[in-house]
């Protein structure tokens, strides 16, 4: 997924959105001046040659390890003529598969798209490369004059050139990468305990709860258009109707969130959407933030407590579906995706997701049902912990259902092998 603000955005004064091809035209026509995250280039990239690293991927490194930018090839670099490319000789998978040969890690997140004017006369291809938080990505090239001895560099960006890091500035980058990973860790813990403490306080009778938290990779900042109360209800319509299914097990979150969906109501740059304390039948919570963060949190014991064939509750456990936990995987990474396309948040999202209670320690009992959940019973093979580790996963920007599916699926898998049990089988 190309990303909505570019240095091409920036200069013309455009409003977030999609490239097009007038916004080239126009940034060639002014002769926009390259920089660290921004590169004409005339001719399309060529294949890796022996004994020099691919032009592409050290270009594309380079970006990744500064701060992101635009690749636009079709564009003469020392006039801005707009030459143009031949479209049919443009091979996406090609680059993906040059860049994941000698790009180490991978950039998962690199977008190629070829933009055509309107009268279908000439082409440009764009090379989108957002900032890596994996960053220092090395890339990998072999010299026959070495005996076929592999080398790697670390490339960035000085202004409008191509440079390589030293040594320090190679364990700066490390530095700056392990600090990101554990203050996307402390954030995602925050938001967690905020959400125990919202639905511990107000929950009717103790419960075992799913808690659930997606943050973009890069939030969005704040100056970006704030989500608003119709925006956020369509974006919970939208989930619910993308994983309502005949043949669904158990009711999602978002069905029992469907008769307050209508009125969100505000929070600290958020939306919040919950039955909490009004006696709609199960207890949900969820929070729509404005940097594209999604919060889902629903109470898994409520079918149990209700259900009348099951008369083998152990004293002080707390019971949970096992099927409407896999509901609640399901809507929850629904959820996150939707929120992402109507925020235009373009970063992977990182999922983080549990299983608690407000005491920590009864012990957590998963109920099965088979037959279209007519015989709910309890699993008295599985483990009975006090406490589930989160688990977590990470949801790309781009891929359809499918890929929405493993993650809500990864998720599930990981929490309910916690009590011994195994989905697949």
């Amino acid at each position: 997924m190309a990303r909505s603000w570019t240095r091409l955005h920036e200069h013309l004064g455009a409003a977030p959105g999609p490239l097009d091809f007038d916004m080239v035209r126009r940034a060639a026509a002014d002769t926009l001046e390259e920089s660290d995250d921004f590169d004409w280039k005339e001719h399309l990239p060529q294949p890796p040659r022996d004994g020099r690293w691919n032009e592409l991927a050290k270009d594309v490194a380079a970006m990744a390890n500064t701060r992101g930018g635009l690749l636009i090839f079709g564009v003469r670099d020392k006039t801005c003529h707009l030459t143009g490319i031949d479209p049919g000789q443009a091979s996406p998978q090609q680059y993906h598969q040059w860049i994941r040969n000698q790009v180490q890690p991978y950039l998962p997140d690199i977008t190629f798209t070829t933009l055509t004017s309107p009268d279908g006369t000439t082409s440009v291809l764009v090379c989108d490369i957002p900032a890596s938080p994996m960053a220092p990505h090395h890339v990998y090239g072999t010299a026959q004059k070495d005996k076929d001895q592999q080398a790697a560099v670390v490339p960035y960006r000085d202004k409008d050139q191509t440079g390589w890091m030293a040594e320090h500035q190679i364990e700066r980058a490390y530095r700056d990468r392990f600090t990101r990973t554990e203050r996307a860790e402390e954030e995602a813990e925050r938001l967690l305990g905020q959400t125990r403490e919202t639905v511990f306080t107000l929950q009717a009778q103790p419960a075992a709860w799913f808690l659930a938290i997606a943050r973009p990779e890069r939030p969005l900042p704040r100056t970006a258009p704030q989500l608003t109360r119709h925006e956020a209800s369509a974006v919970l319509h939208t989930a619910r109707t993308r994983t309502q299914t005949p043949h669904r097990p158990a009711a999602g979150p978002l069905a029992g969130l469907q008769i307050v969906s209508n009125n969100p109501r505000p929070g600290l740059r958020r939306w919040v959407v919950q039955t909490l304390g009004r006696r709609l039948g199960r207890d949900i919570h969820a929070e729509l933030h404005h940097d594209g963060t999604t919060v889902l949190a629903a109470d898994l014991s409520w079918d149990t407590q209700r259900d009348r064939a099951l008369q083998e509750k152990p004293e002080g456990s707390l019971l949970l579906s096992q099927a409407h936990t896999l509901a609640c995987c399901e809507d929850f990474t629904a959820l996150a995706r939707e929120l992402a396309r109507r925020t235009g948040a373009d970063s992977a999202l990182h999922l983080t997701a549990t299983i608690a209670s407000r005491t920590g320690s009864s012990p957590l009992i998963p109920v099965y049902s088979e037959y279209g959940g007519a015989f709910p019973e309890i699993a008295h093979d599985a483990r009975r912990p006090t406490h589930i580790q989160p688990v977590t996963a990470s949801l790309p920007p781009s891929g359809g259902d499918t890929t929405r599916d493993e993650a809500a699926q990864e998720l599930f898998t990981d929490l309910m092998n916690q009590f011994g049990l195994d989905p697949q089988r």
